[in-house]
């Protein structure tokens, strides 16, 4: 599938995964809507193609709202890829207690409720195009992460949440078979993110060192070239693909 003259829906675009995905998309000749709390959006770079709009994934009014927006720009709705997620880590029992469930439920809505929601109210939309060669409409791009198969210690809830999104390809890409909409999604490994940038230089090399290869950490440039792929190969449907250097994560 082609992506010029179309929309696109990134959500967590404003930085990370997300922007690297929007601007790559954006490149390829895509109006790219990216989905990102407003305090997020006041630090996004500026990038041709690419609109911000403040939108809380949880939440089916405000993502109701953005997707019309996305979908109302006179060139179809095909392409929709789920970046926006949180990683707080919490063990079941630690030195403060039992985990927070507030906290695990948190994680839970935003990772996977948050993908789900924007999966369901997107596809609506997108299964009212004109179909394609075959039938095909469009295609969404879940993320997960190895996490979902290799949770570590204190990843209780952000596991659970990213293995819900690998729970959710398969029957979701039966679903929506029937509109001509193609659901997958890519479980990364170490990828330089916000989410790593706040720890050191050497634990960061020493995270690097045990990818068996490359022996570094993913940039999220290589994310976005993975989805591009994928919306581009029309026969990619029901799958969840690591990108993580045959990496294994160890308890801790």
């Amino acid at each position: 599938m082609n992506v010029n003259d179309t929309a696109a829906i990134v959500t967590g675009g404003a930085s990370g995964l997300g922007a690297a995905t929007a601007a790559a998309l954006a490149a390829q000749g895509a109006q790219v809507f990216a989905f990102d709390l407003p305090t997020a959006i006041e630090n996004a770079p500026e990038v041709a193609g690419v609109t911000y709009v403040g939108v809380d994934v949880t939440d089916a009014e405000q993502v109701a709202a953005a997707v019309e927006t996305a979908a109302g720009t006179g060139v179809p709705l095909r392409t929709v890829v789920n970046c926006a997620g949180i990683g707080p880590s919490m063990r079941i029992l630690g030195k403060k207690g039992p985990h927070d469930l507030a906290l695990y439920a948190k994680v839970v809505q935003v990772n996977l409720i948050g993908t789900f929601n924007v999966l369901t109210l997107a596809a609506e939309k997108i299964a009212a195009t004109e179909p394609l060669e075959h039938g095909q409409r469009g295609v969404v791009i879940n993320t997960a992460s190895i996490a979902a198969y290799d949770g570590q210690v204190g990843q209780a809830a952000y596991a659970s949440s990213k293995g819900g999104v690998v729970g959710l390809t398969l029957p979701a890409a039966r679903d929506l078979a029937q509109h001509g909409i193609r659901v997958l999604t890519i479980a990364p490994g170490l990828v330089e993110t916000p989410m790593l940038a706040t720890v050191s230089e050497e634990f960061r090399a020493g995270l690097a060192a045990g990818v068996p290869f490359p022996a570094r950490l993913a940039r999220p440039e290589e994310y976005a070239q993975l989805a591009l792929s994928m919306v581009e190969h029309d026969y990619l449907n029901g799958e969840v693909v690591r990108m993580d250097g045959a990496l294994r994560m160890a308890p801790r």
